[in-house]
């Protein structure tokens, strides 16, 4: 398979080595100072791009790849509420294909499955009151993650009770802390750390007067996020649509 890698930080060096690994070629790397890539020839004849950059410029690199006529897999978080709507319709009406997700991990994947299937158990104990913390590393710009919204969402699915997710409280990378907990009884709050090169935690607790639940998720590194878009990659690369974890993990 013929790769495209759209940002070459540590992400897209990660995946550089995961894919070459698995016996894919690297056809095109566009970072910051080579813009210009996206219209080349090298460029044009990936299967697949990934892209992993940040929420001011993933929209633009989207509209380019597929004026490129490339397939996409993205794990760029903070466009879906502006954009989220147009984009999905050029992959559903208009011919293009993403494979979006906020988090590649397989091991996401699988707390996510858990997330869900604990909020329809919870949905039945309304003594339970539930709330989420994440915490990332201070390069992160958008808050809550784009992976805590994902799960909060998966909450809201299952746990009538909650109509809604809210930001709670932030945690800037020299202490500072913003924001509240305090939120309507159909309101789930997410709060949100930033410090050190934490890769990702997420945290969902389920709090009563007896007792409390916690699932988290704790990564140890990039290594699953890479793996898991280059296995999108080989995915994508015969599939068509706006696609995502569920469609290659079906749990």
């Amino acid at each position: 398979m013929k790769v495209a890698i759209i940002g070459y930080g540590k992400m897209g060096k990660m995946i550089e080595q995961i894919a070459l690994q698995r016996g894919h070629e690297i056809v095109c790397i566009i970072d910051i100072d080579n813009q210009d890539n996206f219209g080349s020839e090298a460029f044009r004849s990936a299967d697949v791009a990934i892209e992993f950059t940040n929420p001011m410029v993933a929209y633009n690199n989207y509209m380019k790849t597929f004026a490129a006529g490339v397939k996409l897999v993205s794990g760029s978080t903070g466009w879906l509420e502006e954009h989220g709507e147009e984009v999905k319709k050029l992959c559903t009406e208009g011919g293009q294909t993403l494979f979006w997700s906020s988090n590649f991990s397989l091991g996401v994947a699988v707390f996510s499955a858990v997330n869900k299937y604990l909020a329809s158990i919870m949905n039945n104990f309304p003594g339970y009151e539930v709330s989420m913390v994440e915490t990332h590393h201070v390069h992160k710009l958008d808050a809550p993650s784009g992976t805590a919204i994902t799960l909060a969402e998966g909450i809201l699915e299952k746990l009538e009770r909650k109509s809604k997710w809210v930001m709670g409280t932030l945690t800037a990378p020299d202490g500072t802390v913003s924001g509240t907990t305090e939120c309507e009884a159909n309101e789930l709050p997410v709060s949100s750390i930033r410090e050190g090169e934490v890769p990702g935690i997420h945290a969902i607790r389920y709090d009563s007067e007896a007792d409390s639940i916690t699932i988290t998720h704790d990564a140890k590194n990039r290594k699953g996020f890479a793996l898991g878009a280059v296995l999108a990659a080989e995915y994508t690369a015969n599939h068509e649509g706006f696609l995502g974890m569920n469609d290659l993990f079906q749990f």
